[in-house]
């Protein structure tokens, strides 16, 4: 049974996101919320200069704690994929997304994670998996509803104007269409803020990493 009802369909046609409540149970959340403040500590004292711009952003987690392929095969993020791609779907980039305390990331400015338009057709579906309350206070993700057809980035001024926040509690998703403009905001508390990504594109599409050369199968 899908857990995506007409309410979320609904939002992610029109406005380009949803907030799916309880869709992981949030003790399993709090598992992988763990283990993802691990990686991101072990990533912080392995920085270069080249690879500063992805600060307290893990690129495929699974790869580094088989704990995060759960979170791929979890059945909501599955509903997600099949409701809005298709049952074919596959992954374009998993990665993480931490808002620092007293600090933001690479995500602080406006922009979609997809760059190719088609309209009426979804080619690339986000879900955000909050592993934390997101809060006004530590950088809740803001979306400009409609935009997922623009192929002119909005301005700042025009995208505040009529930008949306949302704030999923730990455990809901956040499915969006990934040509829809979002921007990350600023965690003011004193605690990391953590989220895993999770990008899926239609198969017949390149993905952004070559996943059957990197997966181990056997770990798979």
């Amino acid at each position: 049974m899908s857990i995506i009802v007409d309410r979320h369909r609904d939002e992610v046609l029109t406005k380009g996101f949803t907030v799916v409540e309880r869709a992981v149970d949030p003790e399993l959340a709090s598992v992988w919320r763990a283990a993802l403040d691990v990686l991101v500590r072990r990533q912080r004292s392995q920085l270069t200069e080249r690879t500063a711009i992805d600060d307290y952003m893990v690129h495929n987690p699974m790869l580094l704690d088989a704990c995060f392929y759960e979170a791929l095969e979890h059945p909501a993020v599955v509903s997600a994929l099949n409701t809005f791609l298709s049952r074919t779907s596959i992954v374009y980039a998993f990665t993480t997304s931490s808002m620092p305390a007293g600090g933001s990331n690479y995500s602080r400015r406006v922009h979609v994670d997809c760059p190719r338009v088609i309209p009426g057709y979804i080619t690339n579906l986000g879900v955000i998996v909050a592993l934390d309350d997101f809060t006004e206070e530590n950088g809740a993700t803001y979306f400009l509803p409609g935009s997922f057809e623009r192929t002119d980035a909005p301005a700042d001024d025009e995208f505040f104007a009529g930008a949306e926040r949302v704030f999923p509690r730990r455990g809901d998703l956040v499915v969006f269409n990934a040509r829809t403009f979002h921007y990350g905001g600023v965690n003011t508390t004193y605690e990391d803020r953590h989220a895993l990504k999770i990008n899926a594109c239609r198969s017949v599409m390149r993905q952004s990493f070559d996943y059957p050369r990197k997966v181990d199968p056997e770990t798979a």
